[in-house]
């Protein structure tokens, strides 16, 4: 930050600089009754994670736009070791696309799975909250460069997606507002 409260835009951040990993045990306040792990528990892990990456990209205040996309490809269990490994992958202007990774591991048997993929959206925030632009970000690897390449086509349809949502609402307007009247149905009601 420079002495006004603004920040200074660096020249390109290797993506390795943003890279987050969190890590948890667990506990049974956590899990339903048959012992796994509430979604929200481990969307909520991925939330902060990714937080965290994009706060260090862009070194300054955060706030998630959009979970893209988000899987849940194993149960987590308590007991188990989760972690939350998380970087950005690409930036627009004042957004960032954090991709995010869960693992869990059994502590005693050592057994690991992939349990959760997730792409997160975060727009970087001055002192009002209103959004900033952040540096742009370098990939380094073969790897690093087929997930910025991926993110800028999951850019690509969103804007596509929101275009089409903005469209139909301008529809709508024309045709007027959308009343909903129904009563819903009493729950003794087949």
């Amino acid at each position: 930050m420079s002495s006004d409260g603004t920040r200074a835009l660096n020249a390109e951040k290797p993506i390795d600089e943003s890279r987050v990993i969190q890590a948890r045990q667990m506990m049974p306040d956590e899990a339903n009754p048959w012992g796994d792990v509430h979604g929200g528990v481990v969307m909520k892990m991925v939330d902060e994670t990714a937080g965290s990456a994009a706060m260090r990209h862009a070194r300054g205040r955060v706030a998630t736009v959009a979970i893209d996309f988000m899987s849940f490809l194993h149960p987590v269990h308590i007991g188990d070791l989760v972690t939350v490994m998380a970087s950005v992958n690409d930036v627009g202007r004042t957004s960032m696309e954090v991709g995010v990774r869960v693992e869990t591991e059994s502590l005693i048997t050592g057994e690991r799975h992939h349990t959760s993929s997730a792409y997160v959206v975060m727009v970087a925030l001055d002192v009002q909250g209103n959004p900033v632009q952040v540096p742009s970000v370098c990939a380094e690897t073969v790897e690093q460069r087929r997930r910025m390449a991926a993110a800028k086509i999951r850019r690509a349809q969103r804007k596509t997606r929101e275009a089409a949502l903005k469209e139909s609402r301008r529809v709508d307007d024309t045709v007027g507002p959308t009343v909903y009247n129904e009563r819903p149905a009493p729950l003794d009601a087949p």
